[in-house]
């Protein structure tokens, strides 16, 4: 496809900042914006894009320090008295998760937020904060931290969440953390976003996600509203080990992946052996497309990643529907791991 024009002052302007690929998308914003002008758009739309452009912008930089440590978003109700079990069990999974190197993101506030944020230290955590007419102000840990970043919007509040986070931890809570992990379930059936881990911790003895999965199960899975493959993007637990582990273990081959076009690109953090490559491709040949899973080098369409240069690639080429059963994958390829397929 033939590539737009571009204004020569935009040119001008960009060239001061941007070189490359960076260059012709910000060319690409900047004529977006004067899309507006030339629409005739009314003051009020202008605000909300500006304001929302404003809070990515400033959100990315406030990351931008951050980029090679993985995170891990908390969710739970703001209400959480310091004497109930689920504050105590979120503090505690703040400080275990920072100590396997993790950082720790959350909404801010108090309540199982302020908990977590508690147990990972502020040097440790980033606090998305959104501007309530009550209930949310920032938590004693993350107040006045250059990491705690204030949002007007939802929607720039939860595009950060998604695509700054490694993997979820969700605590008992209101509309607003079922808002959250219905938001990212959603995303990772649908395939806009990367499978992550998602754990859903309670106390001992509670019932809080439970009655939750019996719902899911009776009147979503029941009724053909979702597929049983995607009980595979969460886990319930009680116990604060075994999420810090579901979240390590999944990371422990598997260092992230990308799409080129139709094709899977992921990047593992060594190479497996040619019987683990095999076992892959046997388990999971359903979900091909195209041909087999191949192990190679990284491909030219990767070059902007110029830092994962040196990591092995599994490359396939899958039917992108039941995203599911893309975590079973990803979990072989970690399984490969510890039973001895590593090249």
């Amino acid at each position: 496809m033939k590539e737009k024009a571009v204004d020569p002052r935009v040119r001008d302007l960009t060239a001061d900042v941007a070189e490359g690929k960076a260059a012709r998308l910000i060319e690409e914003m900047i004529d977006t914006s004067l899309g507006f002008g030339r629409d005739r758009a009314s003051i009020g739309e202008l605000k909300l894009m500006n304001r929302a452009l404003r809070e990515l912008r400033h959100a990315a930089s406030v990351f931008a320090k951050y980029n090679r440590v993985r995170k891990v978003a908390v969710f739970g109700s703001a209400r959480t008295g310091e004497d109930q079990e689920e504050y105590k069990q979120a503090e505690n999974f703040g400080k275990k998760i920072v100590e396997h190197g993790y950082m720790v993101i959350t909404g801010g506030g108090d309540g199982i937020m302020g908990a977590a944020q508690k147990g990972a230290g502020a040097e440790k955590s980033f606090g998305l904060n959104i501007r309530l007419p009550f209930e949310q102000s920032a938590n004693p840990t993350i107040h006045g931290d250059p990491k705690l970043i204030n949002f007007n919007y939802f929607f720039t509040r939860k595009l950060n969440f998604t695509k700054e986070t490694n993997a979820f931890a969700l605590f008992p809570g209101g509309f607003g953390t079922h808002d959250e992990g219905f938001e990212i379930l959603t995303l990772m059936q649908t395939g806009k976003m990367p499978i992550v881990p998602v754990v859903m911790l309670d106390r001992q003895n509670g019932h809080y996600w439970e009655t939750w999965r019996r719902f899911v199960t009776n009147d979503l899975l029941h009724k053909g509203l979702i597929s049983e493959s995607d009980f595979n993007l969460f886990h319930v637990t009680y116990d604060v080990d075994e999420a810090v582990k579901q979240i390590t273990d999944f990371y422990r081959n598997l260092h992230s992946y990308r799409w080129v076009r139709e094709k899977m690109v992921i990047r593992i953090q060594r190479a497996i052996t040619k019987e683990a490559l095999e076992s892959l491709n046997d388990r999971f040949a359903n979900m091909l497309s195209v041909d087999k899973i191949e192990q190679v080098g990284p491909l030219s369409e990767e070059s902007d990643d110029i830092h994962l240069q040196d990591l092995p690639r599994l490359v396939l080429t899958p039917h992108k529907r039941e995203f599911g059963k893309f975590r079973l994958l990803l979990n072989a390829i970690n399984e490969s791991a510890v039973v001895g397929g590593l090249a």
